[in-house]
């Protein structure tokens, strides 16, 4: 059983690690075709960025692997595979209580981490990204990455979602937190502007974050910035290209 569970590991740690690297270095490419130059000067924040998400993949890989053997090996989860299990209506609602469950947690967790004793132990790593790029996404300290890790992996255990809809929250999870700081804008401003825009989280919403630390924690939504009073808006010193 530990050889079966630490193989598991080993091979979401892996997943992991290539969806970080596959996924960044795809926005990264982005960024230099529509932005030439855009991340000149930045080589070693880059490299350092890359490595503390490779870090955070093994911390990510962890309860990721024993969920995923959980699940093959003991059924232990309530993820299903056929579509018939649940109501086709209860496929896009697994979809919004995971994200919301999710940006829940991020914004609780990301507020704590704000704190003067735990930002320097910690959140410090993520904010020294100056200014953040597509690789930073994953740049977390261990304690921090930990604080991450264990929410979705959890949630299979609680909330039954189909294979195909956790595949997407994943999905949704890895190219939001690389776009979110990528530095510039990838979104259309009609969108960005928009009544979707206006409750969704987007780079001009985070780039604020990391301007002035104390606003805009969200991760998908901007519901408990606005609730709790932290939501700020959008940065205006975004270099957005024209289309």
């Amino acid at each position: 059983m530990a050889v079966a569970i630490l193989l598991s590991v080993l091979a979401m740690t892996v997943i992991v690690a290539l969806r970080y690297v596959l996924t960044s270095g795809l926005f990264a490419w982005a960024t230099q075709r529509v932005l030439p130059g855009h991340y000149a000067g930045l080589d070693q924040q880059i490299r350092r960025e890359i490595r503390w998400s490779l870090l955070s993949a093994v911390i990510y890989g962890l309860p990721a692997g024993i969920a995923a053997w959980g699940w093959q090996e003991r059924g232990w989860t309530v993820i299903y595979t056929q579509w018939q299990q649940f109501p086709l209506w209860y496929l896009p609602l697994s979809l919004l209580i995971y994200l919301f469950a999710h940006d829940t947690w991020f914004y609780w967790t990301h507020r704590w981490m704000h704190r003067p004793r735990i930002f320097r132990a910690a959140h410090a790593v993520h904010h020294a990204s100056r200014p953040p790029t597509a690789w930073a996404a994953m740049s977390f300290h261990p304690l921090e990455a930990l604080t991450g890790a264990f929410v979705i992996p959890l949630l299979v255990f609680l909330v039954p979602i189909h294979i195909a809809v956790l595949g997407l929250v994943l999905a949704i999870m890895t190219i939001m937190g690389v776009t979110n700081h990528m530095g510039w804008e990838m979104l259309p401003q009609k969108f960005v502007h928009s009544i979707f825009g206006d409750w969704l989280i987007s780079a001009s919403h985070h780039q604020r974050h990391h301007e002035q630390y104390t606003c805009n924690y969200g991760l998908y939504f901007r519901f408990w910035d606005r609730l709790c009073g932290t939501d700020q808006g959008l940065s205006h010193e975004f270099s957005v290209p024209e289309r």
